[in-house]
């Protein structure tokens, strides 16, 4: 139980940083490269919204998918084992030996073990798809609650670079707010997914934060130069 509420926590966190992740670094490029060509934020903010939108089906959908993939091939190995128990089991029984053997456990305990282990073929295919493949079964809702998680990050990361040209009129105070604003919530967010992922935290931090502010300075070079 314990297992499967950190993978459940594991999960979580990796998703809100798949929807974070894109969804600070775009719509900022897109409301900077927008600013520097327009005065108002009217069409800034309907641009905004229109790919924050666009942007929470396509994660949550890309979401969705792997989620389903993920239950899919797990179900494919599972039927695999379990096909493999059936027609070749003194092979099987062997594997579960040299597991056992790898984890310390010494004849002739490691072949008591893995008799025991093959009286029930739930329990030792279970620990097949556990120590061979290092396969966890995924929770079989585990695609819808991706696609949420996705989509909602996208929608709050979004919302931080473009909520400066929802209360202010003019394009460049705007933009300037929503640079500082989103520079400071990509360092937090940079500090925060280099803990997770165990990343040097100076290193991830500064990584997250100029990849933000590259796309979005590319976007404003670029509209300057075709308006």
């Amino acid at each position: 139980m314990d297992s499967e509420r950190h993978n459940n926590r594991s999960d979580l966190i990796r998703d809100i940083i798949i929807g974070m992740s894109d969804g600070l670094t775009v719509p900022f490029a897109l409301t900077a490269g927008l600013s520097g060509v327009l005065n108002t934020t009217h069409l800034i903010i309907v641009s905004g919204l229109a790919e924050i939108a666009a942007g929470c089906i396509s994660m949550g959908l890309g979401g969705y998918l792997a989620g389903e993939s993920e239950v899919e091939h797990y179900d494919s190995e599972l039927k695999r084992e379990f096909g493999e128990i059936e027609t070749v089991p003194e092979l099987e029984l062997k594997e579960v030996e040299d597991i056992l053997h790898g984890m310390g456990v010494k004849e002739p305990l490691n072949k008591e073990v893995a008799l025991q282990i093959s009286k029930d073929k739930n329990q030792w295919a279970d620990f097949m798809m556990k120590l061979e493949l290092q396969m966890e079964r995924p929770a079989k809702d585990r695609a819808a609650k991706s696609a949420t998680t996705i989509a909602l990050s996208y929608l709050v990361g979004g919302f931080i670079p473009l909520f400066p040209y929802i209360v202010i009129s003019h394009a460049k105070p705007a933009l300037y707010v929503s640079c500082i604003v989103t520079v400071m919530a990509l360092l937090i967010f940079g500090y925060f997914k280099s803990r997770f992922t165990g990343q040097p935290l100076i290193k991830g931090t500064l990584k997250v934060a100029i990849t933000g502010i590259v796309a979005a300075t590319a976007a404003f070079l670029l509209a300057k130069a075709v308006s």
